[in-house]
């Protein structure tokens, strides 16, 4: 019996599999969540130096895969028996291994998310196609919430393919159909647009980073138009409660910008899974 086969016999086998890997992959978007803003601010500055006449800073190499992992206390370049998911940070005690300074939660925070996540999808959808579109979608907006939470930036390097490759999964209708798609990425760019503008001509402030549109523009191309509306109301909602809620419990200063990003990611997600199912009822409500 081929692979192919057992994981089609045994979807228990699957799932498992696909969590194992994922755990994995959160272990990847870590880096990725770390060196990639500090990638473009490097890039920024050779191309400003160019714009000026001037020679690039010479710098050593640095992307996702060099230089290796390492402390950021004391340096320590991490082995391979420190970087297993989840198990390192344990057996660790949440401290790195020479200078026993803390390790941030949030490494195996990214990791479990990925993998629990990804193990539900693998339950829903099955040993499919669709399976594997909606791990790369889940995966991708995970590393963008993050992103968005640390810079205040959605990087156009991961939401601009996301858009290509929104409208490219639903050429055979993975999601929906090309035409909604289409439709999707213009309309859910052009709604945060609006928006953005409307905001700054009444208050003569922005509201928002361009890069919510883009991100927005890539869950409708993945996702269609009809899902734009439960995105928007659901991550306008979590971000509202959210945002008083950091006024009034944690004292957050009322002109202290708050990343919208990461609540267009959480209502990416339950659109994609339950968005036909919100959809329904709100129109049987009304």
């Amino acid at each position: 019996m081929s692979l192919l086969q057992t994981f089609q016999s045994y979807p228990a086998l699957f799932i498992t599999t696909v969590v194992v890997v994922s755990l994995a992959v959160g272990s990847f978007l870590n880096v990725v969540i770390h060196r990639l803003p500090k990638m473009l601010e490097r890039q920024w500055r050779a191309e400003l130096a160019e714009f000026n006449g001037q020679e690039a800073p010479s710098e050593p190499t640095y992307n996702l895969v060099e230089p290796r992992s390492q402390c950021p206390s004391c340096g320590h370049r991490i082995s391979a028996l420190e970087n297993i998911p989840l198990v390192s940070y344990l057996l660790l005690g949440s401290k790195c291994s020479a200078c026993k300074a803390a390790i941030s939660p949030r490494y195996p925070l990214v990791e479990a998310l990925t993998g629990a996540l990804s193990g539900y999808i693998a339950w829903r959808y099955g040993f499919t196609w669709t399976t594997a579109a909606a791990l790369a979608f889940a995966w991708t907006m995970i590393a963008l919430a993050c992103i968005d939470l640390d810079t205040f930036y959605l990087p156009d390097d991961i939401t601009l393919p996301l858009i290509w490759a929104g409208l490219l999964v639903n050429m055979g209708g993975t999601f929906v159909d090309l035409h909604s798609a289409v439709i999707g990425a213009i309309a859910g760019y052009f709604a945060l647009w609006v928006m953005f503008w409307t905001y700054k001509l009444a208050t003569g402030k922005e509201g928002m980073g361009y890069g919510d549109f883009k991100l927005l523009a890539a869950i409708g191309a993945w996702l269609g138009w009809k899902m734009l509306p439960v995105v928007i109301l659901l991550s306008s909602f979590v971000g509202a409660v959210v945002g008083i809620s950091l006024i009034v419990f944690a004292r957050h200063g009322r002109n202290v910008p708050i990343p919208f990003g990461p609540y267009l990611v959480l209502g990416g997600l339950t659109a994609m899974f339950w968005g036909d199912a919100l959809v329904k009822y709100y129109l049987q409500t009304l």
